[in-house]
């Protein structure tokens, strides 16, 4: 432990008989007791355990890290035997190439100062394939995302990501998909949004059904089962931060720097009204996890000017029980 050794000054005893403060009041009290003079130790923080979580650096939920599903993104390239790089060699997990009017591009992911970034280009010259959504018609156009996903599925644990949102009007997110039961989205941070400043600092939380028998099937307009908006104290573009997600069959709790968020605490028993409304909690399925940047035209879009950002991680690790 370092130790910073603190200086105690005395006042000078003047050649007179009266004394002198050393306060700059010079008529506050004289405090005639005895001078400590041996040096105070004030311990500095101890260093941060990366074995474990921020918020449980004493490991007491006897955490695991899982390999499989964490990175530290510090090789020279994208380890690809655990990450998909949305549409490397024509695979689309989920069949989803981004939201138009941006599409995902393989050149936009890297690896770079020890951190996996995910850039957002004006690219009017793109050869977008295909050209408009099958489902929807909407035109892709002008702007390139792009997306990472796991290769490996997990299911209950601890993710925690330490990230920076990109500095434009498009999303930063974290998330996880079944395979066609549902959707957790940890965060969508819009943390360059130009007119909202409480976009700038939202967590955007949203569990999702994709079963089509559950009443809150999303594309039926039911859903999303739960949503939240998550207030961080800081813009999610200025800075890193690390987030922190407990996620049990029995709740998900929100992390923000190792702090556990006064709306952080999302509750089984809350989202479904005691049982009552058992379909709206969707989260007890394996997930594979994605990081994105994709544009949400009702938030506005980013100009050329805006761009080239990036959305940017320096880790993920995500721990188990034993």
């Amino acid at each position: 432990m370092k130790i910073i050794l603190k200086k105690v000054v005395a006042c000078a005893v003047l050649a007179t008989m009266f004394l002198t403060s050393c306060s700059k009041d010079e008529d506050s009290p004289i405090d005639e007791g005895p001078q400590n003079e041996n040096p105070v130790e004030e311990p500095v923080d101890a260093p941060i355990n990366p074995d474990f979580p921020l918020s449980d650096q004493s490991n007491s939920g006897s955490w695991v890290l899982n390999p499989e599903v964490s990175d530290e993104f510090d090789a020279a390239v994208v380890d690809e035997t655990k990450w998909l790089i949305q549409g490397r060699n024509g695979e689309y997990q989920s069949n989803f190439r981004g939201r138009p009017p941006s599409q995902f591009s393989t050149d936009n992911v890297r690896l770079e100062d020890g951190k996996l970034k995910i850039q957002t280009r004006w690219e009017p010259n793109y050869n977008f394939s295909p050209k408009t959504n099958p489902n929807t018609g909407e035109v892709f156009e002008n702007i390139t995302t792009g997306a990472v996903i796991s290769k490996k599925q997990f299911q209950y644990g601890y993710m925690e990501i330490k990230c920076k949102a990109a500095d434009a009007e498009v999303t930063s997110s974290f998330w996880t998909t079944g395979r066609r039961t549902s959707e957790l989205d940890m965060f969508e941070m819009f943390g360059g949004h130009k007119t909202n400043a409480s976009w700038r600092k939202r967590l955007k939380f949203n569990m999702i059904s994709w079963d089509p028998d559950n009443f809150y099937y999303f594309p039926n307009s039911n859903g999303p089962t739960h949503t939240r908006n998550i207030q961080a104290d800081n813009n999610t573009a200025d800075e890193f931060h690390v987030y922190g997600f407990d996620w049990t069959p029995d709740y998900i709790k929100v992390y923000i720097d190792g702090v556990l968020h006064p709306n952080g605490s999302v509750l089984k028993t809350e989202i479904t009204n005691n049982g009552a409304e058992a379909e709206r909690w969707v989260t007890d399925v394996p997930y594979w996890v994605w990081f994105d940047s994709e544009t949400f035209p009702w938030l506005g879009l980013p100009e050329a000017a805006d761009l080239p950002v990036d959305y940017e991680i320096e880790y993920l690790r995500i721990w188990q029980k034993q």
